[in-house]
């Protein structure tokens, strides 16, 4: 691979003002991973990561949720976050800092790391990355967009869970070598952002329906559920 220089003043400032944040969170994830637990995290890790890819299962599960009465706003909210997310990071910051993946090769003046981050990358499989544009994380974007809605809308005593699951999936993209922790940090603000903004968008749309519009109150009210047990019933 030749190398690759980076000439974009903004990523230039990320790995200047990161570079020993970055260093430091992804070479403890690689001590992990040369553990002797480094056997059992490695399959945790990389099945983890693929979950997030292309935010297909948010999208499927947003989709089913959206079928039901009782989950119908965490649907909604959970494919409004993903949207939202999606448009901030892949569509805006991602082409605006044009920041290379920690396993590129590249000739940077600060970056001395670069050999060993594609060393650790090789190690853990050379794990393939949708493009070469590493900030923010679109796989904790997502994830983060769409489980901070679910979060805010269900039972607290649990929904933390949801928060949970979305921050192991920033740490999968860490462990597995593809992105920067400063990348992590950055799709886990952008995502509670969107999804944050996702769940007033939806509340406030939801509101309208149920007020003013009858095909809105129709939509508001329909249930997969009640129709499948009205059919059996028939």
């Amino acid at each position: 691979m030749d190398p690759v220089v980076v000439e974009n003043a903004v990523a230039v400032w990320f790995n200047n003002i990161f570079g020993s944040f970055d260093f430091n969170i992804l070479n403890f994830y690689n001590t992990l991973h040369e553990s002797v637990f480094g056997g059992i995290l490695d399959i945790f890790f990389l099945i983890y990561t693929h979950l997030g890819d292309d935010g297909i299962l948010f999208i499927l599960l947003g989709l089913i949720l959206l079928l039901f009465k009782k989950t119908r706003k965490v649907g909604a909210g959970m494919l409004g976050g993903i949207i939202i997310g999606a448009l901030i990071t892949n569509v805006t910051l991602k082409p605006f800092v044009e920041r290379p993946r920690p396993f590129e090769l590249y000739e940077y003046l600060n970056e001395p790391n670069a050999l060993l981050f594609k060393e650790w990358w090789e190690g853990m499989g050379s794990v393939e990355a949708s493009s070469m544009r590493s900030f923010p994380s679109g796989h904790t974007t997502s994830a983060v967009a769409a489980l901070f809605p679910v979060f805010l809308y269900c039972d607290k005593k649990k929904s933390w869970l949801a928060l949970v699951a979305a921050v192991l999936m920033g740490a999968s993209r860490n462990y597995v070598m593809v992105h920067y922790p400063s990348d992590v940090l950055g799709g886990i603000i952008v995502g509670a952002i969107a999804g944050i903004l996702a769940f007033l968008i939806v509340n406030f749309v939801y509101k309208k329906l149920s007020e003013n519009d009858k095909i809105g109150k129709k939509i508001v009210s329909f249930d997969l559920a009640e129709v499948i047990k009205s059919r059996k019933k028939a």
